[in-house]
Parts: C-alpha cells; structure tokens; sequence
C-alpha cells in the first residue's frame, strides 16, 4: 500500500473523500484514471467514420469530452452494447473495429491536474481484480485489443513485453499484468489500496458540522478492514460519493443440494489447478466431475485434458439450446471452446467413447454428493445414476457480493423484489450518469450496472467522472 493510501486510510475523522471507489479491476482502474486529472478530447484532425457523431464532435472543438453533452453525443450510436455511454466511449476508443478494422482513436490525452478529483480505489487483490484469480494460460474470451483501458493499447504493452496474441487473443496472465503496469505506468498507484475488504457501506444525512460536511447531501461511511500478514486492520472511512465496481466474481453460485459443503465440492477452477499442482489428481485417479455447460466449465474440461486427467461432464441444458454460449462464438475465433462443444455433442456415458477420458451427462440432474465421494444423478428418463468422483467443480456462474450494503444491495436492483443479476436484474442506474436511481451520490458500474465485457465498461467510467466533475464544479467553496 502507497504512502498515501495509508493516510487515506488513516484520515477517518477529516474531511470527507469526495470519491471511493469499491473494487480495483477494470472498471475502478478506468475511472480512476479518468479521475486523475487525464482529460479526453478530439484530435483536431480526427474523423471518425460515422458521420452523425463526426458532425457532432465538430460543434464544440476543443471542449472535452468530459464537459460535453454525453447523451447527445450518444444518440444514433448501434453496436454490441445496450449502454448509450458504452457504444460512446467504444466509438472514441475502437472506431471502426466492428467492421473489422483497426483505425486509431480519436482521442487525445491530457493530464490536467486541476481536473483531478482525489480518490481511493478499495481492493481486495493487486489492481486487476478478480483477473489475477484466474489461470493464467486460460485465454481470453474477447480480443485482446477489447481488454486494453485508455491511452495504452494491449498490443502495444505486449510487444514492448516480446508477448504475442493467440489467434488476436491474449491470456488471462497477460491481462492481469497489464492491469496492475497501467496502474503503474500512469501514475495512479497512490489512489489504489490493495488487501481491503469493504464490510459495511452506510449513509445519512449529515449534521452541519459533522465531519466537514458543507450541505444536505448524503454522507458515506465505508468500513471494512485490511488483510495483513500481521491481521486484520480495521478502517473507517467518509465520502461523498460511493462507486461500486466490485464486478461479479465475488460469490459462486451453488446448487443447493445435499453434499454440497463436503470437502471434495469446490466452486472454483482454482481447486483443479491446485489439486493437479500438488499430485492430488493424475490420469489414473477417479474422474473429476465438472457441472456447467458455459465457458469457466469449458476452461475446466481444458485445463484437465491438458494434463490427461479423466472428466466427466455434467450439464441441464441441451447441446443444441441456442442459448448456449457455445452456439453463440465464431468458430474460427474460439477454436478449443468449439472443440469443448463437439466433445458436449459427441460423447455421452453410455456411448463408446471417442474422446478418451472425457464422458458427458447431457440433460442430467444431480441429485446429491455423498461422502465416500460419490455424485448421485438423475437421468432424462428418471433413472438415478451414481458416479464415483475424486473432485467436483460446480461452475454456474457467479453473483456479485454486496452483502456490505443494506440487504445486499437488493432494493438498488432494476427490479427489488428479484435477486441482483448483472445479466437479468442490475443495479438501475441513470444510463449517463451510473448514478442509482434511489440514492444519490451512490454508483455502480461494470457487470453490476448490466455492463459484462472491459470493452463496455469503460462507457460507464466516462459517465461516472463527467457526473462526478459537474458535482465538485457546482460544490460551494
């Protein structure tokens, strides 16, 4: 931790942040280099290929993107993305790269230290988040260019790091290092406190002369503590503004079936890797059983075929659902995930088996774990089956966790009488601000504001720091 993040940490009866952000992946590192004082504006000589947002960028030359009119900017924009702000700033970012193009941004950067904002980014790892809990030979499910943050693009990192792309894709170990270098290379570490586990946010209105508040706007108290080889480091700090950036890695989803706390049960593909590390699992022992049918169960299969350890592969949802991300990617992009699907399509357990040391369950149940480790499922037909396993990954996906907030954050969801979802039910969010729509000075963004790719969730920074500098503008001396 930075010297100055101890003091931040330190500072809990002054004068209130102006901004915390809660979570340090993508999403927190973008914003924080926006709230660094580094200023976006068009290149004076720039045009951008779509003509209606050409027409617009012309009308207010040499004002920042930051303090124009972002929802008439946005306005027209079509792309992969349901968030006006994030086919923005992609625009800016990647002009034509939907059209298989590669034209540069048309974004200069300049680093106005009058326009910073001061800060503190909370995070549980090293900046990067939840990529640094990631194997790091898994390869990205986007490409690599779609994984960069503002002004340093991947390739660019990775040649000057003699690195290459896969196939136009990068690694999980390679992103996760180019995370924690920008942080690095753009001069933002001192906002950034790693090992910080927020465990409770709470608000109010402030007396007049409480903790240097000026006005009636709501006050943030953000607790929690500091992971340490020594112990646990409480911390209290205040702020004006709260950003939630936490992403949606924090809490596997489980199955809620019998057996399922018992020590052979894991939630996570870290498990394998450590299994298969310390020689607890090699080809000659029992199958692991990988249950889910999308990319971190596809990773799974990967990852223990390369090592010749046998699979079984268990999954509700028919191989042809069209809903299945599987049916969803180009197969000349993602060749291994294709290769996971024919295997899904090929392969059942009662069919000789061209695919030695792979089996899979299509359409079957599972019913319960028992201790001798032993899987019990139910087959389409109703018939149980039992199978005997040495470890099993339960990949279902993953919720965020905002077990800091009051209920979990559930009364800030699009629809508060549903369980948060950053794919069904989000944070609901003022789409040019990411403000919440039932707190004021409380924001989300990334995968808890509906945004679930880097490349979109940078729209959702420049919509935070635009809001976020208008406040600190209007702010009475």
């Amino acid at each position: 931790m930075s010297s100055s993040g101890k003091d931040h940490l330190g500072a809990s009866s002054s004068e209130p942040l102006p901004v915390i952000i809660v979570g340090n992946g993508p999403s927190g590192i973008c914003l924080s280099y926006l709230l660094s004082g580094y200023t976006p504006y068009v290149k004076p000589d720039a045009v951008h290929p779509h003509p209606l947002l050409q027409r617009k960028l012309t009308e207010a030359p040499g004002v920042s993107i930051l303090d124009q009119d972002l929802d008439y900017l946005s306005e027209g924009l079509e792309g992969r993305s349901q968030s006006p702000m994030a086919l923005l700033f992609d625009a800016l970012l990647r002009p034509d790269t939907d059209f298989g193009g590669n034209m540069k941004s048309v974004l200069t950067w300049k680093h106005q230290e009058e326009h910073a904002i001061p800060h503190v980014v909370l995070g549980r790892n090293l900046p990067g988040g939840a990529w640094h809990s990631i194997e790091g030979s898994m390869v990205t499910l986007s490409q690599g260019q779609w994984m960069g943050l503002p002004d340093l693009e991947v390739k660019d990192w990775m040649q000057k790091k003699r690195r290459g792309l896969r196939n136009s894709r990068a690694t999980a170990g390679d992103i996760a290092h180019y995370y924690r270098d920008y942080v690095v290379k753009k001069g933002l570490g001192h906002n950034f406190v790693s090992g910080a586990v927020v465990t409770a946010v709470e608000w109010g209105t402030p007396n007049p002369n409480s903790c240097g508040a000026q006005d009636s706007s709501p006050l943030f108290q953000v607790s929690g503590f500091l992971s340490r080889d020594q112990g646990r480091q409480p911390f209290s700090l205040w702020a004006r503004n709260v950003v939630l950036a936490t992403g949606t890695f924090d809490s596997p989803a489980r199955l809620g079936i019998p057996g399922e706390a018992l020590p052979f049960i894991h939630h996570e593909l870290s498990a394998l890797e450590a299994a298969t590390r310390v020689g607890a699992l090699t080809p000659a022992s029992d199958p692991v059983l990988i249950i889910g049918a999308g990319l971190s169960a596809a990773d799974a299969v990967l990852y223990a075929r390369h090592y010749n350890i046998p699979v079984i592969h268990a999954f509700r949802r028919a191989v042809d659902d069209p809903g299945l991300v599987f049916n969803q990617l180009p197969k000349m992009l993602y060749p291994e995930y294709h290769k996971v699907h024919q295997m899904m399509r090929e392969q059942s357990i009662l069919s000789p088996s061209p695919y030695e040391g792979y089996r899979s369950l299509p359409g079957h149940r599972l019913l319960c774990f028992k201790e001798d480790c032993q899987a019990v499922f139910q087959d389409l037909k109703g018939v149980e089956k039992v199978f005997e396993v040495s470890l099993v990954l339960v990949l279902i996906g993953s919720h965020p966790d905002l077990s800091f907030l009051p209920g979990a954050g559930a009364d800030f969801a699009v629809d508060p009488d549903q369980p948060l979802s950053t794919k069904r039910n989000p944070i609901d969010v003022d789409p040019f601000t990411y403000q919440s729509t039932r707190q004021e000075g409380l924001y989300a963004m990334g995968p808890l504001a509906g945004d679930n790719f880097v490349r979109f969730v940078q729209g959702g920074a420049l919509a935070v720091a635009s809001s976020l500098l208008r406040k600190e503008t209007r702010k009475p001396p």
